[in-house]
């Protein structure tokens, strides 16, 4: 159970991961009286630090009573199993611990939302206006009522409640601020106008009101507010207002030029905002159905801004699938959930009963349009039939003729695929694998494969594009998909924007979006109706994809299977981009699969440098990158790296950096073998990275993850830590855990219970960590599953795929199972 802790209200306590109604962030933790949740508070008042028991009891009561020691032992105890229902008897608590003369509370970073709100607006204070906007709103809904609100007669709690308000007062008019910059004013009146009803003497508020009905073009009511806060200042408090006050009436008298809206921060492309904004809520009624898909397309924008924008974009994108289901008609409700084609490279979910959520609208909008069809709105393709393979006449990976943007010109002659009998990368004696590479790796692969992982030209004589039938790849591309661990998996963090705004105008319908292609035969050519139906289908087929990935059910990779298809047979650049997403995310069947996700990762940068799909390039970067990674090949995963983030930067997609930090941390490790020290510095930076990005499938776990797999892979025992948070990791972590502790007989009853793990980007990260721990306590059996289900990475970097971490070559672990088993 993961704990939250609110004070900016009422003092409450909710498990954050638990399913429930009684709360917005999670089922409330009954804290029993007023003076159990007086001690909470207490403590979180303290900030983790400890506070003596004789503090407490003077903080506590006013004349002590007879045996006060004990009660606060028997509050403490109280809170402790309210908190930690699941620890064991007589195990040490984790979150409200005894040190010393007293108790603290251990509780995260973000645990508490006084502290979340802290810590936003102080990084709004950092941020252009579009960037704190989002922030300071988010941390602004976080407050409930006053600070503290039942201790504020409790001296303990005044000074922390009066630093509390003052900050929130300043996050209002800062947010005030944030909507001048932008354009915003009409939506900064209102608020203004209420902070300033409890808060008459801040005379940067009654600025920024004037200043707000002035820009709207209210400039008698932005004069009477002026000379209201004079008379309220003279009168009550004897003081005439302030110079910024008394300089803004003479230009609003003026009418100086500098006041006007396109000269603020933003200029002319926040005016443009503001008045096609205020033109779209005259002109376009409230209960519009093209509200819907208008609101998911600034969603889908928004999703990509940074963290605050993802959280809110995510919030709010389950509220718009269910306003469209309400109105009951499916194609809407078809176009409100597949507008949100938002990049995914990341495969644990953000948020998994939202993912299940939107499968299931989408799972009820396909029946739905399949009873509306006169054909019974069967998909372009039979469930148990695939897309057009990779090998077949006429087809490549990249498009008709086409070839992956960054393929040297000199680099047409091939090489040798690597054996699985190859040493692995890092191994005296053999080069890095060229395992960029579309095939499957092995001798039996068809064909050669490209120098340094390009992919070839269509059609290049004596190279044919592998089929990913051949031996040694027993799933088609976009049908990988296997059971998943305890927790959950995967939503896509990625970073990237989306496609060209103009595809999806009707002017673009001749030769875009559903869409016959134009080589065709005519007599197959669907009409503009049925295609208009299967890409609205397809776009459902890929949304399944993408959010059910990591799950036990074979629907996944079937509805990525049946969405590419659809995408290819109507030659849909956009609609195949995020068929590709889908295909991407059901690529893990197996372990050693980097290649077949190299391969989507080339066809998805040609297919959106042709077709200016900024969104899809920075993704096949991404994957790109984590591919080339696994195979130890960094000076072509550094080329991704930096085309990336200079689409990003291009483009004002910030999340890219938290990848490309990440990377660069991974890179550190697996080359050369700096200080460890410097390593781990180059992990806690990444990892700074993710606070705030609005990727908690990411971040939980992750940065004592790679500290785990940097020690394995030198050889010294895990971290034991009583802070470090596992996460959704702990299972793998915990026998490794256990044996640095020396405790063997545990360590091998904890192997016993470990699942398999998650099929995803680390899934021979943990299998090499099982593989480790089971050497180390003579599992026999574990080390046999180890072995087998890491064979077919033999030439990959364990772990390297993820873009993120690294135990060093999987050869090197496969030699040491096989040692153990002899």
């Amino acid at each position: 159970m993961r704990v939250g802790f609110g004070v900016l209200g009422p003092v409450v306590a909710w498990d954050a991961h638990a399913d429930a109604d009684a709360d917005a962030d999670g089922r409330m933790i009954a804290l029993k009286g007023p003076r159990h949740r007086a001690v909470l508070a207490r403590l979180i008042v303290a900030r983790r630090r400890v506070v003596p028991v004789s503090r407490l009891i003077e903080d506590l009561w006013t004349v002590p009573p007879p045996g006060a020691v004990g009660a606060v032992r028997t509050f403490v105890a109280a809170l402790r199993r309210a908190l930690e229902p699941q620890r064991p008897p007589r195990a040490p608590a984790r979150l409200l611990v005894t040190q010393g003369p007293g108790y603290a509370l251990r509780a995260d970073a973000d645990a508490v939302d006084a502290w979340r709100f802290e810590r936003d607006v102080a990084d709004a204070a950092a941020l252009r206006p579009d960037g704190a906007l989002p922030r300071l709103e988010e941390a602004l809904s976080r407050w409930r009522g006053p600070a503290y609100a039942e201790f504020a007669d409790e001296g303990w709690a005044r000074g922390e409640r009066s630093r509390l308000a003052e900050l929130r007062l300043y996050a209002v008019e800062r947010q005030a601020d944030a909507r001048l910059a932008l354009g915003r004013a009409a939506e900064a009146v209102p608020d203004l106008e209420a902070h300033l009803a409890e808060h008459p003497w801040r005379e940067g508020a009654w600025r920024a009101l004037a200043l707000a009905l002035y820009r709207t073009g209210r400039q008698g009511d932005a004069l009477a507010v002026l000379r209201r806060a004079r008379t309220l200042l003279v009168e009550r408090l004897g003081l005439d207002p302030g110079p910024e006050l008394r300089r803004l009436e003479a230009d609003i008298l003026g009418q100086a030029p500098h006041l006007d809206p396109t000269t603020v921060r933003g200029g002319a492309a926040a005016q443009v905002w503001a008045e096609a904004t205020a033109a779209y809520d005259r002109t376009v009624a409230s209960g519009a159905r093209t509200r819907l898909e208008s609101t998911v397309a600034l969603l889908r924008d928004l999703s990509m801004t940074g963290g605050g924008g993802l959280l809110a974009a995510r919030r709010q994108r389950v509220a718009a699938v269910a306003a469209a289901e309400e109105l009951g008609d499916p194609e809407l409700t078809a176009r409100v959930i597949g507008a949100y084609d938002v990049p995914a490279i990341w495969t644990r979910l953000d948020d998994p009963e939202q993912a299940a959520s939107i499968v299931r609208a989408a799972e009820r909008t396909l029946a739905a349009l399949a009873a509306d069809s006169p054909t019974g709105g069967t998909a372009a393709f039979p469930a148990n039939s695939g897309p057009p393979r990779l090998g077949a006449p006429g087809f490549h990976p990249l498009g008709r003729g086409a070839r992956d943007p960054d393929a040297p010109s000199h680099e047409a002659p091939g090489g040798e695929a690597p054996s699985r009998d190859a040493p692995g990368p890092g191994t005296p004696g053999r080069e890095t694998p060229r395992a960029e590479a579309i095939g499957p790796i092995g001798p039996e692969a068809p064909g050669h494969h490209v120098h340094g992982g390009e992919v070839p030209e269509h059609r290049t004589p004596g190279r044919e594009t592998p089929n990913h039938d051949a031996p040694g790849y027993d799933a088609p591309r976009g049908e990988a998909i296997g059971p998943e661990a305890p927790g959950h998996h995967v939503h896509g963090q990625c970073a990237p924007g989306h496609r060209a705004p103009s595809q999806d105008a009707p002017a673009y319908a001749a030769n875009g979006r559903g869409a016959p292609s134009p080589d065709a035969p005519a007599h197959d050519a669907p009409s503009h109706e049925s295609s208009g139906h299967d890409a609205i289908r397809a776009r459902l087929l890929a949304t399944i994809a993408v959010e059910s990935r990591g799950g036990r059910s074979d629907r996944g990779r079937q509805a990525a299977r049946q969405a590419e298809a659809i995408a290819r047979r109507l030659d849909d650049p956009g609609l195949l981009a995020f068929a590709l997403n889908g295909v991407f995310m059901q690529s893990f069947e197996r372990a050693g699969l980097a290649p077949h996700r190299d391969a989507t990762g080339a066809e998805l940068i040609a297919l959106a440098a042709r077709h200016g799909l900024v969104a899809f390039e920075v993704l096949g970067r991404l994957i790109r990158l984590q591919a080339h990674s696994a195979f130890g090949d960094f000076a072509a995963a550094d080329r991704h790296a930096a085309a990336a983030e200079r689409l990003g930067e291009r483009h004002e997609r910030p999340l890219v950096g938290v990848f490309t930090t990440w990377y660069r941390a991974l890179r550190l490790a697996a080359t050369g073998r700096p200080d460890e020290a410097e390593v781990e510095a180059a992990y806690r930076d990444a990892a700074a990275r993710l606070d705030g990005a609005g990727m908690p499938g990411m971040e939980r776990g992750l940065l004592p993850l790679a500290l785990l797999c940097l020690r394995v892979e030198r050889g010294r025992p895990a971290p034991t830590g009583a802070d470090l948070d596992w996460g959704p990791y702990a299972p793998w972590a915990r026998p490794l855990v256990l044996l640095a502790r020396d405790r063997r007989a545990e360590a091998a009853a904890a192997l016993r219970t470990v699942p398999e793990p998650p099929r995803d980007l680390l899934l021979e990260a943990l299998w090499c960590l099982t593989g480790r721990a089971a050497i180390a306590v003579g599992d026999r059996e574990t080390i046999a599953r180890a072995h087998a289900a890491l064979a077919p990475a033999a030439a990959e970097l364990a772990g390297a795929g993820s873009g993120l971490l690294t135990l060093g070559p999987v050869s090197r672990h496969l030699t040491d199972l096989a040692e153990a088993l002899r």
